[in-house]
């Protein structure tokens, strides 16, 4: 019997507790400790949320709908999906592992976040890269999904349900809203060697406002690590600030840099922006997030099913 072709699919990752958080703030600054005032805020962020990120279970629910969408498509046992997280359990190097074990020789491997960037998603390819060499699995790596037209026309959707939700104030529809583009900022240097991320970012944009049929939008960055790099702005809250200083009340937030619900949605935007908003007198919307929305996950099958006819492994 013929092998399954692999599928790694890879995401952040994100503690199943709060007694997992400083091991994984240590793993995202790369084996130094947080001190114990950055600590503290980090958990007090995933304590307003409610004490755990769901990103984990949505991504275990994003890699069984892929699997059940790709069985659907090819049939049982031609592909097998495996998940990989990037600072936490499983680590992507012992999932390559595992692919190998299994007996996968040839994989495409998908990061969940549709823009590319070298500090982003190549950092989860290089990890994958470092495994694959030492066991033998073939892969090809997909870069960036941004324009899919599943991706497009999901996020169209919900920037229409938005708006409609800033409609149900009594009196009425008002102004069209403002919306806002946003993706995890990154520090400002990606640019020194013409990183795709901001531009992509924007043809996202694009494309979905035409599909929308929004006029009016605008991007902004969130999230920004504290480090002494400057990163990408403007920020998020600037923007909202801005707007409501022309006199913009109503906004849109479309987070598309992100695929999930997780901390900088639930708290960056669903709190932070929010109580800046509201104490701003400004009514604010967000998007509802992909997660495992099933036209979502269609369109991750077709990436991953066109990358695999491409052929031409890049390690």
């Amino acid at each position: 019997m013929t092998a399954p072709r692999g599928v790694l699919l890879m995401a952040y990752g994100t503690p199943a507790s709060l007694d997992e958080v400083e091991a994984y703030y240590t793993h995202i600054r790369h084996g130094r400790p947080p001190t114990q005032e950055l600590l503290a805020d980090l958990v007090s962020r995933y304590e307003a949320i409610g004490g755990v990120s769901p990103l984990n279970e949505i991504t275990r629910r994003q890699a069984e709908g892929l699997q059940r969408r790709l069985d659907e498509l090819d049939g049982p046992g031609v592909w097998r999906v495996f998940l990989g997280m990037k600072h936490t359990h499983p680590f992507i190097a012992d999932t390559v592992v595992e692919m190998a074990e299994a007996g996968i020789r040839d994989a495409v491997t998908l990061v969940l976040a549709p823009h590319y960037s070298t500090m982003s998603v190549r950092t989860y390819q290089t990890e994958a890269d470092r495994a694959a060499a030492e066991t033998g699995v073939r892969l090809r790596h997909v870069d960036s999904w941004h324009l899919l037209p599943q991706l497009i026309e999901a996020l169209a959707r919900r920037v229409k349900d938005a708006i409609q939700a800033l409609d149900t104030v009594p009196g009425g529809p008002a102004a069209e809203p403002m919306v806002i583009f946003s993706a995890h900022s990154l520090p400002e240097r990606i640019l020194e060697a013409g990183d795709p991320y901001p531009r992509q970012l924007r043809e996202t944009g694009d494309a979905v406002a035409q599909r929308a049929g929004v006029r009016d939008y605008t991007f902004a960055w969130q999230s920004a690590g504290r480090t002494g790099d400057r990163w990408l702005g403007p920020d998020i809250l600037e923007v909202i600030r801005d707007l409501a200083a022309r006199g913009r009340d109503r906004l849109v937030v479309c987070p598309a840099g992100f695929v999930a619900d997780h901390l900088e949605v639930l708290y960056d935007v669903d709190i932070d922006c929010q109580r800046l908003a509201q104490g701003l007198g400004v009514r604010l919307v967000r998007t509802a997030s992909l997660n495992d929305d099933p036209l979502f996950i269609d369109g991750l099958a077709d990436v991953v099913r066109t990358r695999a006819k491409r052929g031409d492994p890049d390690a």
